[in-house]
């Protein structure tokens, strides 16, 4: 009898817990008394572990690389606000393909999206909140790439995890380590030691530059950022309903605030240039780059410990930075390369979690894909 008080039975394959209590105690007798298989699933387990720092690595630096390029190349600017749009058609329909996946049949889906989405409103209109905040922050994002370049903007925009401590605190009631606050002073003097360390406000291909409305952008989209992660996991854990049908329901009333956005903001240039102005197959890359690549994330961040995504992100800084002194001849200083240190040394720093303090103390960043 195993510590939940029911009784195992002798061969795995017939235990009927063996899906809820004792797979671990299955798996466990399994890899001893097959080592070849154990010896099989640990190689397979590191190799899903490397793709994963390599995808996230990619990710996270060829879309801030992507963002920039597109918001300063030449030729007819498209409008962001109808990209960030797109992004949600296309997360919408991906999300409901997994959740195809999930349930097996197209009925099976149709009858989970209309109980889930219809059938509950209420439920439903718990996640208008986070919707707007991501509508809002996406475009922000777009504002921030077209006036810090690429370097800068991935730099800056690890302030999110300082604004989602911050809220992790004030919404969840989680403490934070000594050496996370730590982390937190060191990651904010990095990011000051990045802006001053970038003055050049001249124009790139004649598009004007403004360093503070794009530190603004970005500060602001941290901000949103941090809120809308925190108040969507509050949401995810206090339900059963799968992350891929919360962010179906995300993404189908992200569509009406990012269409009254469009409306709002760029009514005259949609009116009589339309709204696809502007779009060519880079921009359709960047859509599906932006929609897809937080789907991916999700897949895979699972297989990824903390320090795998730490090196992650502080991969795709140098990435960025030596990208961008190429490709949009960035100028790389000390100041700036000292800032970029104190930044990714800060993420070690907060990601570092003592053994006696995971299940405290862990935050989750990747609910929201």
């Amino acid at each position: 009898m195993d510590r939940c008080g029911r009784i195992k039975s002798i061969i795995c394959g017939v235990c009927p817990y063996k899906n809820v209590c004792c797979a671990e105690d299955c798996d466990l007798k399994s890899e001893q008394s097959h080592p070849e298989m154990a010896s099989a699933k640990k190689e397979t387990k590191t190799i899903i572990k490397y793709l994963s720092l390599v995808t996230l690595t990619l990710q996270n630096a060829i879309l801030g690389l992507s963002m920039r390029y597109a918001r300063t190349r030449s030729g007819d600017m498209f409008m962001s606000s109808t990209a960030v749009v797109m992004a949600e058609f296309v997360k919408l329909f991906s999300c409901i393909g997994l959740v195809y996946k999930e349930e097996g049949s197209w009925k099976k889906c149709a009858k989970a999206l209309h109980s889930t989405i219809i059938q509950q409103p209420f439920d439903t209109l718990k996640v208008s909140i986070p919707s707007l905040v991501y509508i809002v922050q996406n475009n922000l994002l777009y504002v921030s790439a077209s006036h810090l370049d690429a370097a800068t903007y991935q730099v800056t925009y690890q302030l999110k995890i300082l604004t989602t401590a911050m809220f992790t605190f004030l919404i969840l009631k989680r403490s934070l380590l000594f050496i996370q606050w730590v982390a937190l002073i060191i990651l904010l003097i990095g990011v000051v030691l990045v802006q001053l360390a970038q003055t050049d406000d001249g124009p790139v291909n004649g598009i004007k530059q403004n360093r503070l409305i794009g530190f603004g952008a970005a500060l602001s989209a941290c901000v949103l950022s941090g809120f809308a992660g925190i108040y969507f996991e509050k949401i995810l854990k206090g339900s059963d309903i799968s992350v891929w049908m919360r962010n179906v329901q995300l993404s189908f009333l992200s569509l009406p605030f990012g269409l009254f956005t469009c409306l709002l903001y760029d009514w005259n240039k949609i009116w009589y240039d339309g709204f696809f102005f502007g779009y060519n197959y880079f921009v359709w890359y960047l859509v599906v780059l932006q929609a897809g690549g937080g789907l991916i994330v999700a897949v895979v961040v699972k297989y990824a410990d903390n320090i795998l995504k730490g090196f992650a992100t502080s991969l795709a800084i140098v990435i960025s930075c030596v990208v961008s002194v190429y490709l949009f001849n960035f100028n790389l200083t000390s100041q700036f390369v000292s800032g970029a240190l104190l930044v990714i040394c800060s993420i070690f720093m907060y990601n570092y979690r003592p053994k006696t303090s995971d299940s405290q103390t862990n935050i989750n960043h990747n609910i929201k894909v």
